[in-house]
């Protein structure tokens, strides 16, 4: 038989007008569980992409990728600087100050870790501009005792820019006569989307140095860097401190947010294996329907024996319909899958606001909003194993209906 005849065999096998017919009911029940499969396997593996391109991207673009401080606070802070930043992997360095603080606003009162930056300093490295407008950033450039919020912490404050609160430092004593009381300004509001608007405030470095009682120019406390390659932030920072006199240690981001990161790949790869399961499933399915189907056309393949097919005509007839089932199974589950994943974020808000409620929170999360990253590369691997277990499961039905005697099922019919 001629491949194009053993092709519309196949076909006729798989689709056919006949809704009752028992082999079309099977193949789209098998088409079915290879479209669910791929659907929810695309699905899944976008959202955990999308959780570690937010890790990556936001949330570690917004926190030290490394940091250099000193046991004591470092007073000729301006040479120090100078000398890290000529290192080649380092982008930029910016001074800080950080400490507790509480924030008291009419009745509410509120902790913040608060930090004192160079704004012109920050402005070079690029990573307040992400998360605060650039009119937000202006105001507080231009309010010595101005005061950025995370949005979060003046919404539990119910305080917005403009408002004037009480900034509370402890001082060196226990006692209460030892705090020191500031009024700030709120300026702008950080609105990262991330856990950093829970707790995270920011004032001038001048103002954290009068705070803290350290003479102008106040000593500071280490320095926040950015670096060109984030897996080498460890590696730079032992490279840094070589070059530097003793007192000095360097943290990276692995030791805030590491724990994180490796419980979202160890998650995406369980997954990943959980559901390629799933189309292990769909495809002993596509065994079991075309045994299904060969016992159903036992008279059609006697009767293509009898009239001259081949065993291999058979058996090619048969890989042709797990193939024709894998084709479109994949084709139709990628489609679904790839919608549901661009769609996947505006569904979930579209939810959140039907229903009143949010599922993800900042304070439980480390993200507001449930992100989606499809990646070609994961698809086209999803596809090729799926047509190939698919394949190798026709194989069984297919070479058992080439053994089948035609006289045997003839007889029965």
């Amino acid at each position: 038989m001629r491949t194009a005849n053993l092709l519309a065999m196949a076909a006729r096998y798989t689709f056919t007008r006949r809704g009752a017919d028992l082999s079309s009911f099977l193949s789209l029940l098998s088409i079915a569980g290879i479209v669910l499969a791929i659907t929810l396997l695309i699905v899944v593996l976008s959202v955990m992409n999308g959780f570690d391109r937010e890790m990556r991207e936001r949330i570690l673009g917004l926190v030290p990728q490394l940091t250099v401080k000193s046991y004591q606070p470092i007073a000729d802070w301006q040479q120090t600087l100078d000398l890290m930043e000529q290192h080649p992997q380092v982008n930029g360095a910016a001074p800080y100050i950080q400490f507790q603080g509480l924030l008291v606003y009419r009745t509410g009162i509120e902790t913040a870790l608060a930090t004192g930056i160079d704004l012109g300093a920050e402005r070079r490295l690029g990573v307040l501009q992400r998360a605060i407008s650039t009119r937000h950033l202006e105001a507080f450039a231009g309010s010595p005792n101005g005061i950025i919020l995370g949005v979060e912490l003046a919404r539990r404050l119910q305080a917005t820019v403009g408002d004037r609160l009480s900034l509370i430092v402890p001082g060196p004593t226990r006692s209460a006569a030892g705090t020191r009381n500031h009024h700030v300004v709120i300026s702008g509001l950080l609105d990262s989307g991330t856990e950093l608007d829970q707790a995270a405030a920011f004032v001038h470095l001048g103002l954290a140095g009068k705070l803290l009682g350290r003479t102008a120019p106040p000593a500071v406390d280490g320095f926040h860097l950015q670096v060109s390659d984030l897996f080498a932030a460890q590696r730079i920072g032992w490279e840094l401190l070589e070059n530097l006199p003793a007192g000095f240690y360097a943290n990276d981001w692995t030791f805030t947010h590491g724990n994180l990161y490796a419980a979202i790949q160890l998650s995406r790869n369980l997954i990943v294996v959980l559901l390629l399961s799933i189309i292990a499933i769909a495809a002993f399915n596509v065994v079991s329907s075309l045994v299904l189907v060969v016992i159903d056309k036992q008279a059609d393949i006697a009767i293509l024996r009898a009239q001259g097919a081949t065993p291999g005509s058979i058996t090619i007839i048969f890989l042709c319909q797990g193939l024709l089932i894998a084709l479109l199974g994949t084709a139709l589950g990628t489609l679904l899958g790839l919608g549901l994943s661009y769609g996947i974020s505006d569904l979930v808000e579209g939810l959140e606001s039907v229903l009143g409620i949010q599922f993800l929170t900042t304070d439980v999360y480390p993200v507001s909003r449930l992100p989606s990253d499809p990646r070609w590369q994961d698809i086209l691997v999803i596809n090729v194993v799926t047509i190939t277990m698919c394949f190798f499961a026709a194989i069984y039905p297919a070479r058992r209906a080439a053994r089948l005697a035609p006289a045997e099922a003839l007889r029965h019919e």
